[in-house]
């Protein structure tokens, strides 16, 4: 349907766009209200006529940000897995949920519930999530906490607001989380937020190890330093690109 506009034809009635759409008239109809509820579609005053807004342009910006993104977070990612871990991640804030959009793994170790680019997880229940949440500002966490998650691959219950509130603190306190993973047994897994100049998190990296081959102990001191080097690297260049607006809600 969107698609169906062009330069040539800037405006067109619901009977218009159904044509050139090859859509029938109540698909249409459903559908246009649902592009003009959410802001991609207007209706021109005083006519039956529907033009697309300035938002579709969002769409393609969004698209071409997080390509150049995933570009500036890969070789950080590249360098501390393997070394440091069995695998490493970038996610950002959407709503409620974090958004996995660059992962990079040592091996072919399987590590519980499988992670992939686009992966959708509640915040609350993802240690990566968690260090964003930790340095939100206070409306923006009410906010993501306030918004009902996907669940994407995960179907347990999050945590209550009494209970993630601490960790939250804590991890704010010490400038990244380090505990066992809540989706998946056997790993242990060091989060720390990627902040812009304000010092508000635009996104996260992670890494995991097995518990098996690392004590907590033995993690914080090999991986702290080096994981909170790395996201300082990605927020220096995320300033040098440009690129300011990584969180999706």
């Amino acid at each position: 349907m969107l698609e169906a506009f062009s330069a040539d034809v800037e405006e067109m009635t619901l009977s218009e766009i159904a044509d050139t759409a090859d859509l029938d008239a109540g698909t249409t109809f459903r559908m246009l209200n649902t592009l003009v509820d959410l802001g991609y579609v207007t209706r021109v005053p005083d006519s039956r006529r529907f033009r697309l807004t300035l938002k579709v342009l969002d769409l393609g910006f969004n698209a071409v940000a997080r390509k150049d993104l995933r570009t500036l977070v890969h070789p950080v990612l590249r360098s501390l897995v393997g070394e440091l871990g069995e695998a490493a991640s970038f996610g950002v804030l959407d709503g409620g949920d974090i958004i996995y959009l660059e992962r990079m793994r040592a091996g072919l170790t399987r590590l519980g519930v499988e992670i992939r680019i686009g992966t959708s997880i509640p915040a609350a229940m993802s240690v990566i999530g968690r260090a964003i949440l930790a340095f939100l500002p206070k409306d923006a966490l009410d906010r993501a906490l306030a918004t009902q998650p996907r669940h994407g691959v995960l179907a347990a219950p999050v945590p209550s607001r009494v209970k993630l509130l601490p960790a939250l603190e804590e991890a704010r306190e010490r400038g990244y989380i380090l505990q066992e993973s809540m989706i998946a047994g056997g790993l242990r897994i060091l989060a720390a937020p990627v902040l812009d100049h304000d010092g508000v998190p635009v996104g996260a990296i992670s890494i995991v190890r097995l518990m098996s081959c690392s004590s907590h102990e033995e993690m914080r001191a090999s991986a702290v330093g080096p994981v909170l080097a790395a996201a300082r690297s990605i927020a220096r260049a995320l300033e040098a690109s440009g690129s300011t607006v990584l969180s999706l809600g």
